[in-house]
């Protein structure tokens, strides 16, 4: 009997001392359980940074920060039975919560996820005094983007959830699922600046999920740290009188500083509220926005690519002059046959023929730009003739990207001799295959960037800066570089800008500003698909020039009705800082440009 006694005892001993090492071994030894543990008493939050707030020039605020609120659920947490509750503060229907649980679950039964994403604050306010009563829930805040006006959209952008596409090129490690990237505009381009830093805080949680407090006082946590703010280059108050002025019209417009290539204004017409993209509504209101006709989402100033027309007179001219294959003083003498045209057949020397935008003085002028006479035959003369052309064209920043601070810019078309030699085969081309070039039309494409680039290298006699929508972001100015020039002597440039200088400079006429010498090209460019597009191209005041600017307004016919209208009050506005050809304004805010007379 004691030996049965002792060797239960001993038994007993043994199982203690086998227990004892095993929760020795989890307790001390493997941290494994210790984290498994833990997991079921602290929760790890984010907290999501402020993104920077966005000013024009002038200080005033665009672009802010407003809170809503993720509902996020523990499913092990929650009892199904009392789902009414939680439907009726939401206003979903059971789909919707069965739906919206499923994904919860398939998470994670004992960590939260997002029920219900982005919630007003409005909702948020009218849910507020229920949460005691909805076990299993909790609120996670963050911010979505607020606007001062409506207006801008296309500069500005818009921010969405990054997709899986996303999180795999992300070689930062900085984003993970359900986080807001930019999509589009200064918030793409700026992202890495204006995203801010998450930070992380910890809490105690009961076994039903309940908050108990911080983890260990918030020693493990970490701020979230706001965004830089961004200054932009805009003028707030020009921008929104632009953009009222193309308001019913499908076209762009821009404006650039020539003396820094800062953008004063940018118009994509037409385009949508930007608030619109921003919430619980987004996805909504972008499959809405995406289907729309006219192309809302469409940056038109840096994607829309149209043939120049008259406009590109200018350069045709200056190559010309600094080629020697005219002189601007040389009487060319035009009987209209060579080519269409509404200038009547008369002489002309440059001055004029940039006035009256003479397409028969172009042409002749073009076919000396391209047969000079190098080679005997006229197919390689022509060959070697256009190369020359078409490298001064491509510094005049045609051809390529201007690398504006926006992203999706298009780079326009110069042809290549590749490219005539697939239509033609090679050297089988001549001048006469091209002529068209002469006027800006045939296969040339540019962007209205390129064209308002082109009034502030006019207006610079030949020098540009990179055009740009920021001027800082934080405290830190930036830098875009130094200055670009074109090969053309300044020389040149009188007789160009005189016949500009005289477009815009009869009394009484639409472009006419009393008191203000500015200079101004308009095109007619031909369109295909209907009516042709009215185009200009110009700058103010001739001396120390203020603005450049570029407008396109499609299907609005001539070139001096609805873009040399709409250019003359930018620039009135802008320089006088006031607009006192009211009838002109209501001629443009009408829209009606088929009428020969503004009324």
């Amino acid at each position: 009997m004691k030996s049965r006694i002792l060797g239960i005892k001993v038994f007993i001993i043994l199982i203690i001392f086998v227990l004892s090492l095993r929760l020795f071994s989890i307790q001390i030894m493997d941290t494994n359980y210790q984290k498994i543990a833990n997991r079921n008493v602290i929760q790890r939050g984010i907290e999501y940074p402020y993104r920077g707030l966005v000013f024009d020039r002038k200080g005033k605020l665009l672009m802010y920060n407003e809170p809503i609120f993720d509902l996020e659920v523990t499913p092990k947490n929650i009892n199904l039975s009392d789902s009414l509750l939680i439907k009726e503060l939401l206003s979903i229907t059971q789909k919707e919560f069965e739906e919206a649980y499923r994904k919860a679950t398939s998470f994670s039964r004992h960590l939260p996820s997002i029920f219900y994403k982005q919630m007003s604050n409005e909702k948020f306010a009218s849910i507020q005094d229920r949460m005691i009563d909805l076990e299993g829930f909790n609120i996670n805040t963050r911010t979505t983007r607020g606007y001062a006006e409506k207006g801008m959209a296309n500069i500005l952008g818009y921010v969405g959830e990054i997709t899986r596409n996303q999180l795999k090129l992300d070689t930062t490690g900085y984003y993970k699922a359900g986080d807001n990237i930019g999509i589009t505009g200064i918030e793409k381009t700026y992202e890495a600046s204006i995203r801010g830093l998450r930070g992380v805080k910890y809490r105690n949680v009961d076994v039903q999920g309940v908050n108990m407090g911080s983890f260990k006082n918030g020693t493990y946590d970490t701020l979230s740290q706001p965004g830089l703010d961004l200054i932009l280059t805009l003028d707030g108050t020009l921008q929104k009188y632009a953009e009222k002025l193309m308001e019913g019209k499908t076209g762009s417009l821009v404006a650039i500083d020539p003396s820094s290539g800062e953008i004063l204004s940018l118009v994509s017409a037409p385009s949508y509220d930007p608030s619109l993209l921003s919430g619980r509504g987004f996805s909504r209101n972008f499959a809405t926005i995406q289907t729309d006709s006219l192309k809302p989402l469409f940056n038109r100033p840096l994607q829309a690519m149209y043939p120049p027309g008259s406009m590109f007179k200018t350069i045709q001219g200056l190559i010309a002059l600094e080629q020697g294959q005219v002189q601007a003083d040389e009487i060319i003498t035009v009987n209209g046959q060579l080519i269409g045209d509404h200038a009547p057949a008369d002489r002309y020397d440059m001055e004029r023929a940039i006035t009256k935008s003479s397409n028969n003085y172009f042409f002749k002028v073009f076919r000396r730009v391209i047969q000079q006479g190098e080679h005997p035959s006229p197919f390689i003369d022509s060959r070697m003739g256009y190369n020359k052309w078409r490298d001064y064209v491509l510094q005049f920043g045609f051809g390529n990207t201007l690398n504006i601070d926006l992203p999706n810019e298009k780079a326009g078309f110069i042809p290549n001799l590749d490219f005539y030699d697939k239509i033609y085969g090679e050297e089988r081309w001549k001048f006469s295959n091209i002529y068209s070039l002469s006027i800006g039309q045939g296969e040339l494409l540019v962007t209205p960037l390129q064209m308002a680039n082109l009034g502030a290298i006019l207006a610079n006699r030949g020098d540009y800066f990179t055009p740009h929508l920021v001027k800082k972001v934080g405290n830190k100015s930036l830098d875009f570089g130094q200055k670009k020039s074109v090969d053309i002597d300044t020389s040149h440039f009188d007789s160009v800008l005189d016949g500009m200088q005289a477009l815009v400079s009869v009394p009484g006429s639409r472009a006419y500003i009393p008191g203000l010498v500015f200079c101004g090209k308009t095109s007619t460019v031909e369109n295909s698909q209907g009516l042709d597009h009215s185009g200009f191209m110009g700058f103010a005041p001739r001396k120390d020039p203020k603005i450049a600017i570029a407008v396109y307004v499609e299907n609005a016919g001539w070139g001096a009705r609805a873009a040399l209208s709409t250019a003359s009050l930018i620039i009135e506005k802008y320089v006088n800082g006031s607009v006192k050809k009211k009838w002109l304004e209501n001629y443009v805010l009408k829209g009606n440009f088929q009428d020969a007379k503004p009324k």
